[in-house]
């Protein structure tokens, strides 16, 4: 018996244009792509992704393996300015290690 509170991800296909709104775009930082050669790539992903569904988008858009994912949720920060209360915005990372094959990222070179 399925319990109704518990969401059964794996028997759900997930349809082509969510694959792609998970993904929102890669991090690119020194430590990123140092970790890079090592085949462990880091994106910013949708907040109400879960590690199974980031798998699929990886390995559908980039036709690779993927061995693990680990995700990382920095949650929005109330800040003050001038007297004003804002909040930055929430966001949530995602670590995706390849068993093989590698994923070439076109980012611009900054100049």
């Amino acid at each position: 018996m399925i319990h109704k509170y518990v969401n059964r991800d794996r028997k759900r296909s997930s349809s082509l244009e969510r694959l792609f709104s998970i993904m929102r775009s890669p991090i690119v930082t020194e430590k990123s792509n140092l970790r890079g050669s090592d085949g462990e790539y880091f994106f910013e992903v949708a907040m109400d992704a879960n590690k199974i569904e980031i798998k699929r988008a990886v390995e559908k858009v980039f036709s690779v393996k993927v061995k693990s994912v680990n995700t990382c949720v920095s949650y929005a920060k109330v800040k003050r300015f001038r007297g004003r209360i804002g909040h930055r915005s929430g966001v949530k990372k995602a670590m995706v290690k390849l068993i093989e094959g590698r994923i070439e990222l076109d980012v611009p070179a900054s100049s």
